[in-house]
């Protein structure tokens, strides 16, 4: 279901805007849809039609996403494994201080190869609806004022959906334009897209590694774009919306963490408006990719923030819980598949 479809719902049962308005905000607050307000209660306000098929509608609403597992970590993070209407399933990403990780795709196929989402590759795009219910979902366990598009997918792979959900959120949402942060791995249509937009979302790009090469091995489905070129793209949106841009770099040890990287840190990012986040990869032990020592982390912070480049160690929610983006999925799908063929046969 997309937005639209809400609202064309809600003015076949004789809706006007106001009364739609009223419905959709109840529902993104993750509250009953009848629910008034202090001085005007339901009955005086809202049409008796509309009334009347509000169960219905509320129905279609909560089937949209529903919650299958929560997993608290010690950080103040929890991860839900969610399930869609069909079936399928994704993740949102309760965060400290008020934040929400979505997902905007069942997989993903830019197949970066230190993610777990990549590797199941892409199954189905998350409509409009479906994004916006996560977190009217996530409100009912704890407030949400910042939502970032960091979940399962890449966003511009679906960018009338998710431009659908961030419209709504900035508005009826009541979410403030730069507490939504849209990542993407840098497709060219984001750049011709956003600027466009009422809502201009905060800007979150993948960079990783400043090696074109080295980007294309990590990225191998992204649009061949230089970190150089990809930087200019991103300087010319922070401008425009007088807002930096947040730049993600993955840490993995031994890849790109090196002296020489770091250098070249420091000449892309000369007088950028910019903020360069440090993911410290989320190893486990059979994996591919380790995350650095501690102390090397330390060390590229200090060396880089003295010398200008504003820098950041974000560490994904839940390390403790194994909740790297995808893997939940990819734990509760393994044990749906084992239990399948444990089935009898008929």
């Amino acid at each position: 279901m997309r937005i639209p479809e809400i609202h064309q719902r809600l003015a076949d049962l004789g809706a006007l805007p106001a009364h739609s308005g009223r419905v959709v905000r109840a529902w993104l607050q993750g509250k009953p849809l009848n629910t008034g307000t202090r001085r005007q209660h339901t009955d005086n306000f809202l049409p008796l039609s509309v009334r009347n098929g509000l169960p219905q509608l509320s129905d279609d609403l909560d089937n949209l996403v529903r919650l299958r597992s929560e997993h608290p970590a010690s950080d103040g993070s929890a991860r839900l494994l969610v399930e869609l209407s069909d079936g399928q399933m994704i993740e949102s990403v309760l965060l400290p201080r008020g934040g929400l990780c979505v997902s905007s795709q069942v997989g993903c196929a830019v197949g970066c190869v230190f993610c777990q989402t990549g590797k199941s590759g892409l199954l189905r795009q998350v409509g409009s609806a479906e994004i916006v219910a996560q977190v009217a979902l996530a409100r009912r366990f704890r407030p949400v004022k910042k939502v970032v598009f960091m979940g399962m997918g890449e966003p511009a792979h679906n960018l009338d959906n998710v431009l659908e959900a961030i419209d709504l959120l900035g508005t009826e949402g009541g979410v403030g334009h730069k507490n939504l942060v849209f990542s993407t791995v840098g497709d060219p249509r984001v750049f011709e897209r956003l600027p466009q937009q009422k809502i201009k979302p905060a800007l979150a790009l993948s960079l990783h590694t400043s090696n074109a090469e080295l980007r294309q091995q990590l990225l191998p489905r992204a649009p061949r774009i230089d970190p150089e070129e990809l930087m200019e793209l991103g300087e010319a949106y922070a401008r425009a919306v007088d807002y930096p841009i947040q730049y993600q770099w993955t840490l993995l040890k031994g890849i790109n963490d090196s002296q020489e990287e770091m250098d070249a840190i420091l000449r892309l990012f000369k007088g950028k408006y910019a903020v360069l986040n440090l993911i410290p990869y989320n190893s486990l032990e059979a994996d591919e990719f380790q995350r650095p020592d501690g102390d090397r982390i330390v060390q590229m912070v200090r060396y880089l923030h003295s010398r200008g480049v504003l820098t950041k160690v974000r560490n994904s929610a839940g390390q403790d819980i194994d909740g790297g983006c995808g893997q939940l999925r990819a734990r509760a799908v393994d044990i749906v598949n084992t239990q399948r063929l444990r089935r009898p046969p008929n």
